[in-house]
């Protein structure tokens, strides 16, 4: 008799199976993000900063980072609750209490 082959069943895509990340993994990740859109050093970006006025994120912008955050850290920010997000520290704050 001939050794079972395992099966092996795909991830959807975007699915992840990681373990919560704490407050400054989720910063730094968002930093990194934003950094790239923006293009401005992820080392100048900080909690307390303004998503619009300090960062001068667009309405635009703030969907690539929204659903480039959704891919990262596995979760939903359905667009009225990305709406409520003034600072850096909210995003940070809504990703960290909605991690699966």
């Amino acid at each position: 008799m001939a050794p079972r082959t395992p099966r092996i069943t795909p991830t959807p895509e975007g699915a992840r199976h990681t373990m919560a990340l704490s407050e400054q993994e989720i910063l730094s990740g968002l930093a990194e993000l934003i950094s790239t859109e923006m293009e401005i050093p992820a080392e100048s970006i900080s909690a307390e900063q303004s998503l619009t006025d300090d960062l001068k994120i667009d309405s635009l912008s703030m969907i690539t980072i929204v659903y480039n955050a959704e891919e990262k850290f596995g979760v939903r920010i359905p667009d009225d609750e990305a709406n409520k997000l003034v600072t850096v520290q909210d995003a940070v704050d809504y990703i960290k209490n909605n991690q699966g």
